[in-house]
């Protein structure tokens, strides 16, 4: 489970700007998960909420963005929905020539601190 890392990642990254911003505590954090990234968004939030604890962050609202890849087929020239990440088949014609943007990643966005 990959979850926890970004996790920690994450709130690390958010530690060190409450700390130089003097904050007493992070209420509220923005973040995006890439289409790609193979995080499942309740995993995600269950482990926020652990690596949180006594923390900057304790209690700290997480708002969770998961954009879906933006996917165009050549062949039948039309935006797509691909079935999974690591088949790049159209799933309308069958076609090959994919064109895909997706993030395999995690952004925080925003940082809302007191």
């Amino acid at each position: 489970m990959h979850e926890i890392t970004f996790c920690q990642n994450a709130v690390e990254i958010m530690q060190e700007f409450g700390q130089q911003n003097n904050a007493r505590r992070i209420t509220a954090v923005w973040m995006e998960v890439g289409a790609f990234s193979c995080v499942e968004p309740e995993a995600l939030k269950f482990c926020f909420d652990l690596v949180c604890r006594q923390t900057l962050a304790e209690g700290c609202e997480l708002h969770l963005d998961t954009p879906a890849a933006e996917s165009w087929c050549y062949d039948c020239r039309q935006d797509i929905h691909l079935l999974s990440p690591g088949v790049l088949l159209c799933p309308q014609c069958g076609g090959r020539n994919v064109r895909v943007i997706a993030d395999d990643g995690m952004k925080i966005k925003r940082i809302e601190i007191e």
